[in-house]
């Protein structure tokens, strides 16, 4: 069993969802793993990864809008706002996704469906050089 590891740096712009598929899909090619596991660990605690709908942009609207709706940028409703009114409201969208993926890997590549796209979705206002640490572990 052969394990690569790499760490992908992306620079967001503020609160969205960035697809980092590709990049993945770039580093699992260039592990020389045929078959095995890719972990996607997102290293910060605003910020989350999610894999979604990569066709219509108009779903990752509806998820950002219905997130807005779920927790609200309200200072009034929080003890934790350190670093602004979105601070704390980011800290819990993250509890409510994930902070990590696993995707199989088969014939060289990620075993994504058809609509599947892997997403850094950033909870904060303004952007923010986010870390995604990557495990490769297979054959």
């Amino acid at each position: 069993m052969t394990c690569h590891q790499q760490l992908l740096t992306i620079k967001t712009a503020g609160k969205s969802l960035c697809n980092i598929t590709a990049k993945v899909e770039n580093i699992v090619a260039e592990s020389g793993i045929k078959t095995g596991l890719c972990t996607l660990f997102m290293r910060h605690t605003s910020a989350s990864l999610v894999i979604q709908e990569n066709a219509d942009p108009d779903v990752l609207l509806d998820l950002e809008k219905f997130f807005a709706k779920l927790v609200p940028e309200d200072s009034q409703r929080y003890i934790h706002n350190a670093e602004g009114p979105d601070d704390m409201p980011a800290h819990i969208r993250t509890a409510l996704t994930k902070t990590s993926e696993q995707i199989p890997i088969s014939q060289g590549e990620l075993v994504l469906g058809t609509w599947q796209g892997i997403y850094i979705w950033e909870h904060r206002q303004r952007g923010h050089i986010r870390e995604v640490f990557i495990h490769i572990t297979g054959d």
